[in-house]
């Protein structure tokens, strides 16, 4: 469920038509609903209510301050991947004892921050990182909880970008392997083995996926006992999915059945790292068309959002629904619609039905909320959107347009050009 619904042929963001947004903050524009991200992360941490747990907001779907701290007062922690999403984390308020660590490749200043700032744990991701965390552990006399990250080999059934529990794929041990791993991080001085984590893909449909990497996480913990090295947490990671189109999903209570029946015997905290399933409907992208084009070929409508802006159909050949901001009457056409960005690879979509827009119309990219703003870039020296938080029947600008300035602030010429 989400707040963007049609009142009058007018798309509204809980009580605020979209069109008087963008009026006044411009487009592009992304625009998030408050009540729609509480109503997710409510329902997602409630359907656990049942066990011990902690959920981790997955902060590489949107780390916006403000989402942040949203989520922050209503209990979250947050699983980051990069010393600057700890940094954003503390920023927002969150307590470093419900950060959650995680990613192939973190570096020593890296890790010396998470340290000196007192972080819950890192989810360690190869033998080489155990290794340095310990190293780094030693030398600011700081002790590290870690847990493994483990690769159970299991297919999520998604797109191959977003697969991360295969062999093929750069994250985590092997299961094959982890034994060994366990054993060396329970013999360093300055490691403490404090859980395991497994983390299969994004955009799962289904709860069969968790389900066999679950089992296969289970029987592991109960090899782990039986070597004398206990666990206190069990991270599942995230990857819930959303509806985007037709998808159809698990409903949070059903996914949460299914992992409080398959691990209700092993007596840890559980962690979870949702992510686009407590944003991604939360948002949308608003763009204006710019103009309409008919070749030989095709029919275009050229909008000032870009692949810049939101690139995961570039990237993923992703669905967003794209729907008027003000329904009309007109004819039904198929029409690519492109970007301002020199490359056939930015679209919004390709040969979508949808009423012939006029120059100047607003379309709303549905769905946008979870990486949309996150992934996006300043190519072809574009100033990235402004962002915009719906509460009621306000709003709130939660990241200003980036300005000229903004574009070169970091950029010097040296005084051998002249």
């Amino acid at each position: 469920m989400h707040h963007f619904s049609f009142h009058d042929s007018e798309l509204y963001c809980e009580s605020v038509p979209l069109a008087r947004i963008a009026e006044r903050e411009g487009t592009p524009l992304y625009v998030y609903s408050r009540a729609t991200l509480e109503r997710h992360f409510t329902v997602f941490d409630n359907a656990f209510a049942a066990v011990r747990h902690l959920t981790c907001y997955s902060v590489k779907a949107n780390s916006n301050l403000a989402i942040l701290r949203l989520f922050g007062r209503l209990g979250s922690g947050v699983d980051v991947v990069s010393g600057g999403e700890i940094l954003r984390a503390l920023a927002a308020g969150i307590a470093p004892e419900k950060i959650v660590y995680s990613g192939v490749g973190k570096t020593r200043p890296e890790i010396e921050l998470a340290l000196a700032r007192g972080i819950l744990m890192f989810n360690v991701e190869s033998a080489q990182e155990l290794e340095l965390i310990n190293r780094v552990a030693s030398e600011k006399g700081a002790r590290a909880r870690i847990a493994l990250r483990v690769n159970p080999d299991v297919d999520p059934r998604t797109h191959p970008y977003i697969s991360t529990g295969l062999k093929k794929n750069k994250f985590g041990v092997s299961i094959d392997e982890a034994l060994d791993v366990y054993a060396r991080a329970a013999a360093m001085d300055w490691i403490e083995v404090a859980g395991i984590d497994c983390h299969i893909g994004s955009q799962i449909t289904t709860v069969s996926p968790f389900v066999d990497a679950l089992g296969r996480i289970k029987d592991f913990v109960k090899r782990l006992r039986g070597r004398g090295i206990a666990l206190r947490f069990v991270d599942l990671g995230g990857g819930l999915g959303i509806t985007y189109d037709r998808e159809e999903p698990p409903e949070p209570d059903q996914y949460a059945a299914a992992v409080i029946s398959e691990l209700a015997d092993l007596d840890c905290t559980l962690i979870l790292e949702p992510g686009r399933c407590l944003v991604g409907n939360a948002g949308c992208l608003v763009a204006r068309v710019l103009y309409t084009k008919q070749t030989a070929l095709k029919e275009f409508v050229i909008v000032d959002a870009a692949m810049n802006d939101l690139i995961r159909p570039s990237l993923y050949e992703a669905h967003h629904a794209l729907v008027p901001v003000r329904q009309h009457d007109g004819p039904v056409i198929r029409a690519d619609i492109v970007g301002p960005i020199c490359e056939t690879g930015d679209f919004l979509a390709r040969d979508r039905e949808i009423t012939r827009p006029a120059q100047g119309d607003l379309l709303a990219a549905m769905s946008a909320g979870a990486y949309g703003f996150s992934m996006s870039s300043n190519y072809n020296s574009r100033l990235r959107a402004a962002e915009v938080l719906v509460d009621g029947s306000h709003w709130h600008v939660i990241r200003r347009r980036e300005t000229f300035e903004d574009l070169v602030r970091c950029e010097t010429i040296p005084a051998c050009l002249g």
